[in-house]
């Protein structure tokens, strides 16, 4: 069924849950959030300026913590204005669907920039600024850009992989100069028409065969995410304060950066996480609402952090938003113990969702344990049995599928992610309750969560079957309190092979970004392997559990 059809099934759907008993499907119980008709020309810059003009107050702005900088919001349309204009001027030259690859911490400048790309029709394709070389190497080959935006930092990256494009720096005088340039001196060029269709963004997912992929999301995908979060939000006497610790190259943090804007609250940015600099933030610029990752949920409960916790003023903390992994129950126990006063927000999404395709909304929701809240207005969703492929009810677990305006166009080079009739599958174990809220149960995809970021295993056991004294590898997640999960490797060694744990660690460090590193390492006999010769993750993992427990 269509969404457009939803209607003609009304009295079968469940006012209590949103599960339509006819078609099996999950139905939002919240109100559609307003979106333009397909058919106008609209980049996601001209809808989020739109919005910021019904919410515009003259003291909201974006906040650098590294350096100090400020950025008014009333200032913002007219550095983006100068900014595109000379993205488009020699030597640049940047013209409708080139690409722009973007390496670089978080900061105050990045909103801006992406604003500016999008409202000129280039695709902006942000990266992990830790990356290594190698893997750098991977993205600039799925997205071809015809231009970087690097920092001092990043730079050498690029050029030690012989990167002949041009290249700008964010952190230089000349682009900040750039993007306060009087326009009126230069010749304007006709606008740009920018379609919805188009491509917006690419970003990075990792699929379940370990193979990086690009995902391409459009300005409408965009507009749709902003649409859904802008209508949930919640009159308040004075503009609210964020502090996103979350890096704006994930989808969690990139969406956040520029929806702030359309929501004229201000936004501190911190370029990397230090979880004393956090506390020492919230207290100087008063936050009320703190954007983290699970981990830093775990670290602010943590009792060996309690001597930072508290020596600071918490009075203006009202929200702490976490996404990106789910919180275990306990944690949740404990912070709901030491911050009484304080909501923590979980929501659920994917970078082929545009983000959040279920958030907690409102006091009632956040006294839910456990949940990833309910689904985002013109989301549907069904729960499938993964071995019938037969939908399920409330309260059954099965793999969830959604769709929705905010699903993503596609992988780079591969369309066939999304069937005919709209829906994507997520590889996660879910179930609704009663009342329509959805819980993540476990996932069916390999991918290994630390610290919210995805690690494939396919591409560690890649890089360990090519060392000359590993004959066989297999990584599995092993759980970690911290992190979530941590990568953990069953290894066979080559006979003769002396190989040992910190050489097998050090043999991959050098060639992933630090969250992919491998943590563990156990030399086995064999790996455990079925008929047709695939590894039985599963069963390394229940060895390695049994280990766990038995050390208890």
């Amino acid at each position: 069924m269509s969404p457009t059809n939803a209607n003609s099934n009304s009295s079968s759907i469940n006012p209590q849950n949103g599960f339509c008993s006819k078609t099996l499907i999950y139905h939002s119980l919240k109100p559609p959030s307003p979106l333009p008709p397909k058919s106008s020309n609209l980049s996601v810059t001209d809808f989020i300026f739109s919005l910021a003009t019904i919410t515009n107050t003259a003291t909201s702005s974006l906040i650098d913590a590294a350096t100090g900088h400020v950025i008014r919001y009333s200032d913002v349309p007219l550095l983006v204005q100068n900014l595109s204009v000379y993205l488009r001027q020699p030597p640049l030259s940047l013209a409708q669907n080139d690409v722009a690859f973007i390496i670089s911490p978080n900061s105050s400048y990045l909103p801006i920039l992406y604003l500016a790309l999008f409202s000129i029709g280039v695709v902006v394709s942000p990266a992990n600024p830790s990356s290594s070389i190698q893997e750098i190497a991977r993205l600039l080959r799925i997205c071809k850009p015809a231009v970087a935006f690097c920092t001092s930092e990043t730079v050498n990256k690029l050029l030690n992989l012989g990167f002949s494009n041009q290249t700008v720096l964010i952190d230089s005088n000349e682009f900040e100069l750039k993007m306060k340039l009087r326009v009126e001196l230069i010749e304007i060029k006709p606008k740009i028409e920018v379609l919805q269709s188009d491509t917006a963004a690419i970003l990075y997912s990792s699929g379940t065969t370990g193979n990086i992929k690009g995902v391409k999301l459009t300005h409408r995908n965009l507009i749709s995410a902003i649409a859904g979060a802008f209508a949930l939000r919640q009159a308040r006497s004075s503009p609210a304060v964020y502090l996103c610790t979350v890096p704006y190259f994930h989808i969690y943090g990139f969406v956040f950066c520029i929806r702030m804007i359309a929501f004229n609250d201000s936004l501190v940015s911190i370029a990397r996480f230090n979880l004393g600099l956090m506390m020492k933030l919230i207290e100087e610029f008063k936050v009320t609402h703190l954007a983290v990752a699970p981990p830093v949920v775990v670290a602010l409960v943590a009792g060996n952090n309690e001597h930072l916790v508290h020596g600071i003023d918490w009075k203006s903390l009202e929200t702490v938003l976490s996404g990106g992994a789910p919180l275990a129950v306990s944690v949740i126990d404990k912070f709901k113990r030491q911050f009484p006063k304080v909501s923590l927000l979980q929501a659920y999404g994917l970078t082929e969702t545009t983000g959040g395709i279920s958030r907690v909304a409102g006091p009632y929701e956040s006294t839910i344990v456990g949940t990833v809240g309910r689904l985002i207005a013109q989301c549907e969703a069904k729960i499938v049995d993964p071995t019938t492929g037969v939908g399920l009810p409330p309260m059954k677990p099965g793999e969830l599928w959604v769709r929705g305006p905010s699903i993503m166009k596609g992988y780079v080079d591969d369309k066939e992610v999304i069937d005919s009739d709209g829906w994507l599958r997520t590889g996660d174990l879910c179930y609704f309750d009663n009342e329509g809220f959805l819980f993540i149960v476990d996932r069916l995809k390999e991918l290994i969560k630390y610290k919210g970021y995805q690690v494939p295993p396919a591409e560690l056991e890649h890089i360990l079957h090519s060392h000359p004294d590993i004959a066989e590898a297999a990584v599995i997640p092993y759980p970690d309190e911290a992190a979530g999960q941590v990568p953990m490797a069953y290894v066979v060694r080559r006979k003769g092979s002396t190989i040992d744990e910190r050489q097998v660690k050090e043999y991959v460090a050098k060639q992933v970004a630090p969250y992919k590193k491998i943590r563990r390492v156990c030399f086995i006999d064999s790996i455990p392997k079925n008929a047709p010769g695939k590894v039985l993750r599963k069963d390394l993992i229940k060895l390695a559990l049994s280990s766990v427990s038995s050390k208890l």
